[in-house]
């Protein structure tokens, strides 16, 4: 039996999975379709998609329910599902799982923004996370996490609302670019910046997902953030893409051999992170080659 997730997130390293859309793809799943309702519609896909992480040695598997809050879903037209399609996230994941490891829910952006830039207020977006948030703990998830993240006006709402789980683990991630003098997200926020405005939110994780960097600045990123946290009693959470995409036929190809892979996620882990999976053009031979790599 799994001990609580607070409690083994204190331990040497926790591994998580990798991408979940590129698998849905090659799984037939079309690229326009919405890949969230396929927690119902075919849930023994998502199954089979975790438990395919889970055999490679990620010790959690994160839903598939990325893009499961209302905003998103309403561009499908399910903005009437978000409490089922996140309960059945949360249920895949956790049939997959077991009773031995452990199931994040997944929450990400809503691709609009908070007013006045976008169409968003704030207690409606708090109110969108949160019935995601409902859907995903009845589906019996061990945690939260939220990733992808760019303005922190919005990533500190669905901080809020994924506090209103209860006492489970909440971790969060943000996207970064190269910037002059450093790392920044798309709308400006740099990792001193998320942890000056964040840090009193209760979180157990922080770090990076996603974005333009290349392997080499992933591993800058790591340390950046290591001396950002100090003596902070807060894990730091890297999923790397597969390196930087080509453009091959008008789709993005990551080339990066699951060995390079590995050798720079150790480097990350040299640097102090002690949560790690992969983002966009991760497979579970990546995941399996990093935990190797890591845990011998």
């Amino acid at each position: 039996m799994r001990i609580p997730l607070h409690e083994r997130l204190k331990q040497e390293v926790f591994f998580l999975d990798g991408a979940m859309g590129t698998q849905l793809m090659a799984a037939g799943i079309e690229s326009c379709a919405c890949n969230d309702y396929m927690n119902v519609l075919s849930p023994e896909i998502i199954i089979g998609i975790h438990r395919r992480y889970l055999d490679a040695g990620s010790d959690g598997i994160i839903t598939n329910t990325f893009g499961a809050n209302f905003v998103a879903l309403k561009r499908h037209g399910h903005e009437d599902k978000v409490y089922d399609i996140n309960k059945a996230g949360a249920q895949a994941g956790r049939e997959a799982a077991g009773d031995d490891r452990y199931v994040l829910g997944d929450i990400g952006p809503t691709g609009d923004f908070l007013k006045p830039l976008g169409t968003l207020d704030p207690l409606q977006l708090k109110d969108f996370y949160t019935e995601q948030v409902r859907g995903l703990v009845d589906g019996g998830v061990d945690g939260i996490i939220i990733e992808t993240m760019t303005a922190i006006d919005e990533f500190s709402i669905a901080i809020q609302a994924a506090r209103l789980a209860g006492n489970v683990p909440v971790l969060a991630s943000l996207a970064y670019d190269p910037a002059r003098g450093g790392f920044r997200t798309m709308m400006g926020i740099d990792p001193a910046g998320v942890l000056a405005q964040t840090g009193e939110l209760g979180l157990t994780a922080i770090g990076f997902n996603c974005g333009t960097l290349a392997m080499n600045q992933y591993v800058r990123l790591a340390e950046v953030y290591m001396n950002t946290i100090g003596d902070r009693e807060i894990v730091l959470l890297a999923e790397p893409n597969a390196g930087k995409p080509e453009l091959i036929d008008g789709k993005a190809v990551y080339k990066l051999s699951p060995e390079e892979y590995a050798a720079s996620t150790t480097q990350i882990f040299n640097a102090g992170a002690r949560i790690l999976g992969g983002c966009c053009g991760t497979t579970p031979e990546h995941i399996e080659a990093m935990v190797k790599a890591i845990r011998g």
